[in-house]
């Protein structure tokens, strides 16, 4: 399947993100900053990457921008993480850069439909 890199500095949702995607067959690298993701996408090339938008430091917004701006991985999905769900929210994300936006906490099968389409691929539920 893919290789989907997680930003995520809160323990509980990483290891429930890490579970879903394993078991839904897909190779998951993670990183607990922002700096930190920057890194691994630029060195591993994921096939998407789930970004929290709340980490400490450089968010999430800010991070998805660099990516954006760097042609070796402008090209690669990024997909919100947050909990910021409130009127307007899921469209100021978007128009950051986010290709797509999941709400925390998450639910399984919404979470996975929502990987797989950006993979183009069927989910796995």
């Amino acid at each position: 399947m893919a290789r989907i890199l997680i930003v995520e500095d809160n323990p509980d949702n990483l290891l429930l993100a890490v579970l879903l995607l394993e078991s839904a067959g897909h190779v998951v690298i993670s990183a607990v900053s922002a700096e930190a993701g920057l890194a691994m996408a630029r060195e591993q090339l994921p096939d998407l990457i789930l970004m929290d938008i709340q980490l400490p430091g450089m968010d999430g917004l800010e991070a998805t921008a660099l990516l954006k701006r760097d042609a070796a991985t402008l090209a690669i999905p990024v997909i919100a993480l947050t909990a910021l769900a409130m009127n307007g929210d899921e469209a100021r994300i978007r128009a950051a850069g986010c290709d797509g936006y999941i709400s925390k906490p998450m639910s399984a099968r919404p979470f996975l439909a929502t990987v797989a389409a950006q993979l183009l691929v069927k989910p796995a539920l």
